[in-house]
């Protein structure tokens, strides 16, 4: 049965850059749905039409308005703009920040006819540069201040940013990623953003060539869009499902690898706006720019298993060998196993709990015999990954030749590690960690040397609080993982968008590893049993007498 939880829906938004409008602030009022902006862009979509203040509104009602008309980013919040005096209008900054709070969980008061305090239970906070992170515990004031201009109560003084309703944030904006490259430039990187989802081409485009990567991913991403070129118009046309960008001139001056690196990162940007192509111009005359082929980090499709001795993929009730490893982990008692993309080398953990590098040679490399070891994880540059479950700081990161890179710092501020997976791309690393009290899961960056080899990882990103001991961790594509919590004796499986949002449901009793396919719905369970589960409606028993459930790092390619 689906367990859907209310705090799993909560999400925040990003601040769009200069070029964009922000979030909204809906709380409660009369709001009217209506028709889209007559813009010339994708897709009609709708768009919020909230109610200005009444006449003699007090100054509760004027508030509440103000909170509503949140839900209208038309002419960058010019309904919400109507609730203040004419010269706050200058001051206030809807762009700084936004607070998303739980569905009824606010309240409104006055101590006096000129001041209102609006008391909400936030779930998630977004900076002025569209990080998202879960909120702190805590109810949070906002007081708003008033006057009476030419007879009318108006908001004289309020905090800048955005107070926002998470379900009407769900009507008003849309998740779209923006596309960055790893350090080697052969695959690209989402950065989930949030947007109105009136014209989002506009704004993912200014965001993308005018704007920067999210702080959290720092040094470990790329971008073809470094400052050289600007745009030439703040609008994007949209034609047939052609995006059509004007650069300045100065982009005829950059080499042909660079402009075929931004066409493929905007094709992949645009993508989730809907739009089909995208053609670069200079003036009116198109550039002949064919965008740089990337890698795909797509698995297979199938659960790669260790059964009854035989390791492959398991289809029906067949297995297909993976030739090489299934004798070895058997002989080594495998328990955790996460194999490259060529399926030439595996990180392996072992029933005692060392951590071996195994190669399909029949090849052993023990690497850490240190108790308490989390299940290893093999990037794309044969780096195999892992942690002692009590000393978050000693991230260590071994090379194919046995060698043991310390990454500096670590899960620096937590105080125990249950899990840990490099992305697919090899760009970033999760991890599942109780800090301040709490079990959440973090994600950061990965820093590499010019030959690959991890030198740090960047300060953590919160993604995502959790209702209990985290148990394992999977990614299930470029932005996305998913966990296993216990919530007492119950298991739960919750699907986190790195950025965005998370939604959980309940899973079978004694879940013990986890491992993801390419989309939602798409993991797989293993039980303490040996029963692997499948998704399709409810939780179902694919196949029986699993001892290892392995995590794939894409496909060869």
């Amino acid at each position: 049965m689906t367990l859907r939880r209310g705090l799993a829906t909560a999400v925040a938004v990003i601040l769009a850059f200069a070029l964009s409008a922000c979030a909204g602030l809906p709380v409660g009022g009369p709001v009217h749905v209506g028709k889209a902006i007559d813009e010339v862009e994708g897709p009609p979509d709708f768009s919020y039409v909230p109610d200005g203040p009444g006449r003699d509104a007090t100054p509760q009602q004027i508030v509440e308005g103000f909170i509503a008309a949140g839900s209208g980013p038309r002419g960058n919040w010019e309904v919400a703009q109507e609730f203040l005096t004419s010269s706050f209008k200058q001051k206030w900054q809807p762009q700084a920040g936004v607070t998303v709070y739980t569905p009824g969980e606010s309240s409104i008061s006055s101590s006096a006819d000129d001041e209102i305090v609006f008391t909400v239970q936030p779930v998630a906070n977004v900076d002025a540069t569209g990080s998202y992170q879960p909120a702190e515990a805590g109810r949070i004031p906002f007081t708003f201040s008033l006057e009476k201009e030419r007879g009318q109560w108006r908001i004289s003084q309020a905090p800048d940013g955005i107070v926002l309703d998470a379900n009407r944030f769900g009507s008003v904006f849309q998740s779209y990623d923006l596309s960055y490259f790893d350090p080697s430039w052969r695959v690209l990187i989402p950065d989930v953003r949030w947007f109105p989802s009136t014209n989002p081409a506009t704004r993912i485009t200014a965001a993308l060539v005018s704007g920067t990567q999210s702080p959290w991913l720092g040094e470990s991403v790329r971008s073809a869009f470094t400052g050289e070129v600007t745009l030439t118009q703040p609008s994007v046309p949209v034609e047939s499902g052609i995006a059509q960008i004007s650069f300045d001139p100065s982009i005829r001056d950059l080499s042909r690898e660079t402009l075929a690196r931004m066409k493929a990162q905007l094709d992949a940007s645009l993508a989730g706006a809907g739009i089909l192509d995208v053609q670069m111009l200079v003036g009116d005359e198109p550039l002949d720019v064919t965008a740089r082929t990337t890698r795909s980090t797509a698995v297979d499709t199938r659960p790669l298993v260790l059964k009854n001795g035989t390791f492959g993929f398991l289809s029906g009730s067949d297995i297909d060998e993976v030739v090489g490893f299934g004798e070895a982990f058997s002989e080594v008692e495998a328990e955790a196993v996460e194999t490259d993309a060529a399926r030439t080398t595996a990180a392996v953990r072992t029933r005692s709990g060392a951590i071996l590098r195994v190669d399909s040679d029949g090849t052993r490399t023990e690497l850490d015999t240190r108790a308490g070891m989390t299940a290893p994880s093999i990037d794309p540059y044969g780096y195999i990954w892992t942690v002692p479950g009590d000393q978050p700081t000693e991230v260590v990161a071994y090379g194919r030749d046995g060698s043991a890179q310390k990454i500096p710092a670590g899960w620096v501020g937590a105080a125990g590690v249950t899990a840990m997976r490099v992305s697919r791309d090899g760009a970033r690393v999760a991890a599942l960690v109780r800090a301040g009290g709490r079990w959440s899961v973090w994600v950061a960056g990965i820093i590499r040397d010019k030959d690959g080899a991890p030198t740090s990882i960047g300060d953590p990103l919160v993604v995502a609080n959790i209702g209990g001991r985290g148990i394992d961790l999977t990614w299930i594509d470029g932005s996305t993982v998913a966990l296993v919590f216990a919530d007492g004796q119950q298991r739960v499986v919750r699907e986190q968008t790195v950025g965005g949002l998370g939604t959980e449901v309940r899973a079978p009793d004694g879940v013990v590893a986890i491992a993801g396919g390419n989309q939602s719905g798409s993991v797989r369970l293993l039980t303490k049993d040996g029963s692997l589960y499948v998704q399709r409606g409810s939780w179902q028993v694919l196949a029986a007498d699993v001892s290892v459930l392995a995590v794939q790092q894409g496909q060869p390619g």
